[in-house]
């Protein structure tokens, strides 16, 4: 896992717009690479975004602030803000860029770091490695991207196996992919190599073409009324459209 160091001149700009109501972050080109409702700031602006929280459909919805997010790639945090401010999560983000990480604090409402939240800047490849992560995460959010946005920047067998070393039992991750692309099944492919097949569920492409994959520590098949269940709690406690959800997401392996 490897990869060639990042210089600091090479990471690209980062640079804000608007449109309407909505605040959208850049990394050097005009693919949006997060979004923030300026009259909600702590809500999940993003389609896509808010189907990398269906990790809560496998929880019970009461234990979930005593639960650890961790989210690779910060964009413009509204993961971590959700589960920090929303879920009264405790959270831990790595990021490479100390230029996105001072964008979201004065331009996305991200709160200063304290006992329960923490701002890495680091490799994300380097620094799931480390001893002190492992079995601890709950809610992995993996959405690592370049300026281009072509293709993840970590997306081997390897890589997914260490997200999987960090999960808890109960533990799920998340992963950002572009479902239309040539990369999609290989992406499913690696994380299937890691994970086993039984444990991957997925999205249908977004309009904008997202696909989120989520993938289970420990493989689990819950019943569709308890899905339903969950679900409803979900939508009720934290507004995300957790019902709609099930039309459109399903296990990889039939």
């Amino acid at each position: 896992m490897a990869r060639k160091k990042t210089a600091a001149a090479d990471l690209p700009e980062v640079s804000v717009s608007e449109y309407g109501n909505v605040r959208n972050l850049h990394l050097g080109t005009p693919w949006i690479q997060g979004s923030m409702r300026l009259d909600d700031p702590f809500a999940i602006e993003l389609e896509y975004v808010q189907r990398m929280m269906a990790w809560l459909l496998f929880v019970e919805p009461a234990s979930v602030a005593k639960r650890h997010a961790m989210q690779l790639g910060l964009g413009a945090g509204a993961i971590t803000k959700f589960c920090r401010k929303k879920l009264r999560m405790c959270c831990t983000v790595v990021e490479l860029n100390p230029r996105v990480e001072a964008v979201c604090r004065a331009w996305f409402k991200l709160p200063p770091d304290g006992p329960l939240q923490r701002v890495v800047l680091a490799d994300a490849a380097e620094e799931i490695q480390k001893p002190e992560w492992l079995g601890t995460v709950d809610a992995l959010a993996v959405d690592l991207y370049d300026h281009e946005a072509a293709a993840p920047v970590l997306d081997s067998a390897e890589f997914y196996a260490s997200c999987r070393a960090l999960l808890t039992e109960e533990g799920c991750m998340t992963v950002n992919l572009f479902g239309r692309s040539a990369s999609y099944e290989r992406s499913l492919a690696s994380m299937a190599q890691a994970f086993g097949e039984e444990a991957l569920w997925a999205f249908k492409p977004t309009r904008e073409g997202n696909t989120v994959v989520l993938a289970q520590r420990q493989a689990t098949r819950p019943k569709p009324a308890e899905l339903r269940a969950r679900a409803e709690a979900v939508q009720a406690r934290w507004e995300l459209p957790a019902t709609k959800w099930l039309r459109v997401f399903k296990p990889v392996a039939r």
